[in-house]
């Protein structure tokens, strides 16, 4: 069987491009992968959604976006990641990973981007617990709170004085003494009075409070090996996303990280190959862009496979 269109990944983006195309009859195939609903399945209150004026718990909201896909007729591959999609063929032939293999005319890629951690105990575990990769998503969870950002660039910078606006007091925690970000970002945030530098330190491990929630972290001196403890309520971790894209051949163009790049619209480098989400947006990072590009790259995939002849 030839599918319309395949979509793979499974977050607001995938799940809108469904949404729409199945509403438009083309009755889409789409992979969820190993952890359906995406980021936001790891994600507590949402307050920035449009629509949810008392906010909607993220793994709420996502069930509802694949139920209305499901409604419209999208059929699911639960549990399944896309290890290649094989270009230099048509219709496109995708391979999961346990071998099977998949045939579409049209294929949107809407895998996300994966915040980097620290990696240290607890960390996943504590997501929306006090432990955040989203300064716009979390910050205002945070007012008159103490809090934590770990993280050296530009995005560290930008997000601690975001978080200004909400949190008592902001740490800035670096494990050297010379930053990434540029010099007038880290400048601004070294004026701003609600901003702390701890410097040559870094975060050893994560306390947990009987409820659950952040409580504080250890931080450990990378220059003599001391330890001290930090009272927190919120820790927010900035050191970069990187996109899901590894899955993907040379043939599609990305930039340095490996976010897709994309032209007159949501069309990648592939011709029949369109791109939703944060796989190609390193700058806003939000479930409700991620869902307006899902709805572009639908109509792209509609349109083509209109002008092609192919629906």
């Amino acid at each position: 069987m030839v599918y319309n269109v395949a979509i793979i990944g499974s977050g607001p983006a995938g799940y809108t491009a469904a949404i729409y195309n199945s509403r438009a009859g083309l009755a889409p195939l789409q992979f969820e992968g190993m952890q359906p609903g995406g980021q936001l399945t790891i994600t507590t209150d949402v307050e920035n959604f449009p629509g949810f004026p008392d906010g909607v718990m993220g793994p709420e909201l996502m069930a509802d976006f694949r139920k209305q896909a499901e409604k419209f007729g999208t059929e699911f591959v639960e549990f399944k990641n896309i290890k290649s999609v094989d270009t230099s063929k048509r219709p496109f032939v995708l391979e999961d990973d346990f071998g099977a293999t998949y045939e579409a005319h049209t294929v949107i890629v809407a895998t996300g981007a994966r915040a980097k951690l620290l990696g240290i105990d607890k960390e996943s575990e504590m997501m929306g617990l006090g432990v955040s990769a989203c300064a716009t998503c979390d910050g205002a969870f945070f007012v008159d709170k103490e809090i934590i950002i770990i993280g050296a660039g530009d995005t560290a910078m930008e997000e601690a004085i975001y978080l200004t606006r909400f949190a008592s007091k902001v740490s800035v925690i670096h494990r050297r003494d010379v930053f990434r970000a540029s010099k007038v970002m880290e400048e601004r945030a070294r004026a701003n009075e609600k901003i702390e530098f701890k410097l040559w330190r870094q975060v050893a491990e994560i306390y947990q409070g009987e409820d659950g929630k952040l409580t504080g972290v250890k931080l450990e001196n990378t220059q003599d090996g001391s330890f001290e403890d930090l009272s927190c309520e919120g820790m927010f971790v900035a050191i970069g996303h990187q996109p899901n894209t590894e899955f993907l051949g040379e043939e599609f163009d990305k930039d340095d990280v490996g976010y897709l790049k994309v032209n007159n619209g949501t069309r990648t480098s592939v011709e029949g190959v369109f791109a939703a989400g944060d796989v190609h947006d390193p700058t806003y990072r939000q479930a409700v862009t991620a869902a307006g590009m899902g709805c572009a790259a639908a109509l792209d995939a509609q349109n083509y496979l209109t002008e092609k002849g192919l629906a």
